[in-house]
């Protein structure tokens, strides 16, 4: 890739803010809004996106 950001870890290849996979984009990223994304970073933030709405409305229960 391309870019530069101030919260990517180019040793562990990850986003220090989000602390996961730098897909660049996504929500929460520095660059959200600001770039104009490729088709194949549009999937994975979309992929991503999917999976986030699937997981709301579940709660973890301790114990």
């Amino acid at each position: 890739m391309t870019f530069s950001c101030r919260n990517y870890d180019f040793n562990l290849n990850n986003c220090q803010k989000l602390k996961s996979d730098c897909i660049p984009g996504r929500r929460g990223c520095v660059l959200e809004g600001r770039v104009k994304l490729s088709e194949e970073l549009e999937k994975k933030v979309a992929e991503l996106e999917a999976g986030w709405s699937g997981r709301r409305g579940k709660r973890r229960l301790s114990g």
